[in-house]
């Protein structure tokens, strides 16, 4: 069993930058962030291998986005830049008991609670 605690949401300015935080405790072998808007899908964001650190993102977040982990803290991090107001949502950490970084939210086991991220001016 894995558990997953996501802090770092809050409200900031469109442009500024954000970093969420999700803890682990249990073993986990990929890690991703999956974000989700009032009356719309959950939708994958970014996810990470912890083997390698191997990373993927959505196209829409490519290039502003960076996810890392750290095996001392078992965190997995998500750096978030020049925000924009429809990244206006709840994100989710979500993590999933093999190597393979799949942009499928039902492909996850293990989900957190969630952290609203809020971008306006």
């Amino acid at each position: 069993q894995v558990q997953l605690v996501e802090s770092g949401g809050g409200l900031v300015q469109p442009g500024d930058s954000l970093r969420l935080s999700c803890v682990a405790s249990g073993r986990t072998f990929t890690t991703a962030w999956f974000r989700q808007a009032p009356g719309k899908e959950r939708e994958f964001v970014a996810g990470i291998r912890w083997r390698d650190g191997t990373t993927e993102y959505s196209e829409a977040v490519k290039g502003r986005f960076k996810i890392s982990r750290d095996h001392v803290s078992i965190t997995v991090t998500l750096q978030m830049n020049s925000l924009k107001p429809e990244e206006t949502a709840v994100y989710y950490c979500a993590s999933r008991n093999d190597y393979i970084i799949s942009s499928m939210a039902s492909d996850y086991n293990y989900w957190g609670q969630g952290t609203q991220v809020t971008v306006s001016s």
